[in-house]
């Protein structure tokens, strides 16, 4: 299996892209650490980047570079009552080590883009196989970062609402999902909509549930929360 080198990787180049695009003098990039897919792709990075701002000054310099991913909120809606739920994702998180409730998420590669990659997120880690149009798009033609200080790191967010019976809703709670290729060990929850939003701990997942009940006009739940 051969590494991909960091100067070739999508992520880095993208990265660099968009800093010489904002008018950034790069002089050095030091990368002190990367961790790599089982394919040999890069993962992500630590990089030391050494580059100075079109107002004279220095950039701060670490990056933790991660690229683009994608998140999606899985709204089960109850035929009959119009209830609610949200379709959680648990698994262990480095940021503490215990388990976290979060909405399907994934990594955008070179290969594919972000509503595929939304598309086979949703598949790999809540068994659902939709197709692309279903995704209501939370963030249209902009990317979000979670830590504008530290991170690359770009978001783009989407909804699925799918209408079905009660059972068939309870049908994708307590479910063992995941790749195995990406040691991935994730355990499906659903929970109605407010309990939900009161588990999910990460910010970019709750600020997703309210622009989703934005988006669907959903004021009186929004309330709720």
């Amino acid at each position: 299996m051969q590494e991909e080198k960091l100067e070739e990787a999508h992520k880095f180049k993208l990265w660099k892209s968009h800093l010489e695009a904002n008018g950034l003098d790069i002089h050095e990039v030091q990368e002190v650490f990367t961790r790599r897919r089982y394919n040999g792709e890069v993962l992500f990075s630590v990089l030391m980047l050494d580059a100075s701002l079109p107002e004279g000054d220095k950039i701060p310099p670490i990056c933790f570079l991660k690229g683009e991913v994608v998140c999606i909120l899985v709204c089960l809606i109850d035929k009959d009552t119009k209830e609610k739920y949200l379709l959680l994702v648990k698994q262990r998180r480095i940021a503490e080590g215990g388990f976290t409730y979060e909405h399907p998420a994934g990594m955008v590669d070179a290969d594919k883009t972000p509503l595929e990659i939304a598309v086979q997120e949703v598949r790999e880690e809540t068994g659902i196989h939709i197709q692309a149009n279903q995704l209501i798009d939370l963030s249209p033609e902009k990317r979000l970062f979670p830590s504008t200080g530290t991170s690359d790191e770009a978001m783009y967010l989407f909804a699925l609402e799918l209408e079905m019976s009660k059972a068939e809703i309870m049908a994708y709670h307590n479910q063992e999902q995941g790749t195995d290729y990406e040691y991935e060990r994730i355990t499906t929850h659903v929970l109605p909509f407010a309990e939900a939003h009161a588990r999910i701990s990460n910010t970019n997942g709750l600020l997703q549930n309210f622009l989703y009940l934005k988006a669907c006009r959903d004021f009186d739940l929004m309330e709720k929360l």
